[in-house]
């Protein structure tokens, strides 16, 4: 059900919104993004990382945060990346970050604000934008908490050794050792750029477990930081709060961005 409303949202932002679909970031076949520009030159912009364990979903189910966002004046992209089991979860991270920063050394050429980067995710989106904030990757030895203007984090997965242990496991493979080095949570650099956090209320336990540690290991090293707990949603439909300004979600998402 979730699913296909993704799909139906996404459909009416490509019908409804300006959009260039299937820009390329990267030269094997799953790298490319779909970007929604604002009206504006020197337009915030909001990357959305889908997500689905890695393994499920794309770009073409992840634009509808456009439809309102892109009226707002924030430009939007949905960030496309391969999927497991074709594609190592090594792989998939570092696809997300070329993505995020093809986005940002082409932000004036997109009519984008280059120090108004915002990045989000839900579910494994989430995971890959927080592996996205730790530090080491970016060219010239920039460091993310200095390029995006702030995150937006969604029911993520940021330990993967629990995941390591279920069927979820099964298309990426992880060795014990693999999942610690791709947990984020163990590897926070001591800045981070200003966060929003959000899970629904009627999350899982163990998502809600993940959530609660990593907002707490956070602190104190990002300058503003926003946790929402949205009571009515759940796993699969608070990513639908996000472009909504009128909901508690949104309007940290906005207070972010500067709106």
């Amino acid at each position: 059900m979730f699913l296909a409303e993704y799909a139906r949202r996404s459909e009416q932002a490509r019908a409804n919104l300006k959009v260039r679909t299937s820009v390329r970031y990267g030269s094997t076949p799953p790298e490319t993004l779909d970007f929604f520009p604002a009206a504006q030159p020197d337009a915030p912009l909001v990357v959305f990382v889908h997500g689905g364990y890695w393994r499920e979903l794309d770009k073409a189910d992840s634009a509808f945060p456009a439809l309102g966002l892109v009226p707002a004046g924030v430009a939007f992209a949905a960030l496309n990346y391969g999927l497991a089991p074709a594609y190592q979860l090594d792989e998939i991270v570092a696809q997300v970050r070329k993505g995020l920063w093809w986005l940002v050394k082409h932000a004036v050429e997109l009519n984008v604000a280059p120090d108004r980067v915002h990045v989000s995710g839900s579910c494994a989106g989430a995971h890959l934008v927080a592996m996205a904030l730790l530090d080491g990757w970016f060219p010239g030895g920039r460091l993310p908490a200095d390029v995006f203007a702030g995150a937006i984090l969604l029911s993520g997965v940021y330990d993967l050794e629990p995941i390591r242990l279920t069927y979820v496991n099964s298309p990426l493979g992880l060795s014990p050792a693999a999942a610690a080095r791709l947990s984020p949570i163990g590897h926070l650099p001591d800045r981070l750029p200003p966060l929003v956090f959000g899970i629904g209320g009627a999350e899982t336990a163990e998502f809600t477990r993940q959530h609660r540690e990593f907002v707490a290991t956070a602190a104190g090293r990002t300058p503003w930081s926003r946790e929402v707990v949205v009571q009515h949603r759940n796993h699969f439909d608070i990513p639908f709060d996000l472009d909504q300004p009128t909901t508690e979600l949104g309007a940290a998402v906005f207070d972010q961005i500067g709106l």
